[in-house]
């Protein structure tokens, strides 16, 4: 009985004595493990806590098969590890992840990417709304000194975007101070705070400053060019209307000059006189000498205006008549002295029948048809029933204003019917 609790007595202290043996490993090695920067591999080494890294940086290089000064092995906060650090010193817990990036490939670090800085100055700038990134970098510029002069350079390189890319940290433990605690310390840290704080909203005041007045800049030259194109457009509009109008002018006047020709070939055609012809037959009226005459004396008539004249009392008076009983007139009017200036020669042309029963009908029944014959040059010789138009008083440039008179009436519907006043407007 003795010997069976004996050999249970000596199982049970060889199994403490193990579990304290894996106690102790377990409080004296580590586990980490490595991923590569390219390769999606994991390999995993165990070393005992106060071992210098270099020992397991030189395995993991010998297992990828190049030298391990080519990679840099940086922890998940972005703690670059160096060889000398331990893992105590590192504070790696047991299976702590370690990246391994290449220095030369794409996405790895350079040596000037790695800063060394103050962990608890890098904290309190972090805690001050300043990002990681500018937090190193300032701290590296600045040689961890102060957090003032960490503040200092951050201000003084705000507009300088090299420094937004994150660079590897190393946290060295030879320049770590401790938290400040006393009141003093604690004063001033909020007294930094609260100046990178204003740093900030005056810096944002006057980016909004300038970012207002390039709104207002932008404003005006869009309303300028808007002035100008609209300018620019009003003059187009007025160079084609100009244009427009003097098109029309010039098709006015091409239409006249046309017109007149016609006019003039159709008078010259049809034997009536042109406007210059019926201008010379007018009479010229001699200047009055105010002088020696008080009151003005009338001025003779021509034949042309005594023609118009008779043929206007000719329609007024007889405007209850059949309107084309008053154009039959006229054109046997017109007739007659067309053919009389046509051939003067003619001797049928230039005696008329009074007793005609055509001409009676026509004209010989109106005491101005008559009239107008005589205002012609037509005469009648004692009690013959001709009317005739001797060679010496057929004057052409008298015919020709008749004609031009009997045309007129002919062709104006309105003849005669009008005062004389708006007639002869």
């Amino acid at each position: 009985m003795s010997t069976k609790q004996n050999r249970e007595s000596g199982s049970t202290s060889v199994k403490k004595e193990e579990k304290k043996a894996k106690v102790e490993s377990a409080s004296t090695h580590v586990t980490l493990r490595f991923k590569g920067q390219v390769r999606e591999e994991i390999r995993v080494f165990r070393m005992r806590r106060n071992v210098e890294m270099r020992k397991v940086m030189k395995r993991y290089g010998e297992t990828r098969g190049v030298k391990w000064t080519t990679f840099v092995f940086i922890l998940k906060d972005g703690t670059r590890i160096r060889e000398s650090h331990t893992p105590d010193e590192l504070e790696l817990k047991d299976g702590a992840k370690i990246d391994a990036m290449l220095h030369h490939e794409g996405g790895g670090y350079a040596e000037s990417d790695v800063v060394e800085v103050n962990r608890g100055l890098l904290k309190e700038l972090e805690d001050m709304g300043f990002s990681m990134a500018r937090a190193a970098w300032a701290l590296h510029h600045s040689g961890n000194s102060s957090l003032e002069e960490a503040v200092n350079w951050i201000v003084d390189h705000e507009n300088d975007s090299q420094f937004d890319k994150a660079p590897v940290v190393e946290f060295n433990i030879e320049i770590e101070s401790p938290s400040p605690h006393d009141d003093t310390s604690q004063a001033r840290a909020n007294e930094l705070k609260e100046r990178a704080r204003k740093l900030r909203e005056e810096e944002e005041t006057k980016r909004e400053r300038e970012r207002e007045k390039e709104r207002i800049r932008a404003g005006k030259e869009m309303m300028e060019a808007k002035r100008i194109a609209e300018e620019n457009e009003r003059k187009r509009n007025i160079a084609l209307r100009k244009a427009e109008k003097d098109e029309e002018k010039k098709a006015r006047e091409k239409v006249m000059l046309k017109v007149n020709a016609d006019k003039a070939e159709r008078k010259s055609r049809h034997g009536l006189p042109t406007e210059a012809e019926s201008t010379s037959t007018s009479t010229l009226v001699a200047p009055l000498d105010t002088k020696r005459i008080l009151m003005p004396s009338p001025s003779p008539v021509s034949k042309a205006e005594e023609m118009r004249e008779c043929l206007r009392s000719l329609r007024r008076n007889h405007k209850e008549e059949d309107p084309r009983t008053m154009r039959r007139a006229f054109e046997t009017l017109l007739m007659i002295v067309r053919n009389a200036a046509k051939t003067p020669d003619e001797e049928k042309y230039r005696r008329i029948r009074v007793t005609n029963r055509l001409f009676q009908e026509r004209v010989g029944r109106f005491k101005e048809g008559m009239e107008f014959m005589e205002l012609c040059g037509f005469k009648r010789e004692g009690g013959s029933e001709f009317l005739s138009l001797s060679k010496h008083e057929g004057d052409l440039s008298r015919l020709r204003d008749a004609a031009f008179q009997l045309q007129s009436a002919v062709t104006n519907p309105f003849f005669g019917l009008l005062s004389k006043e708006a007639a002869e407007e």
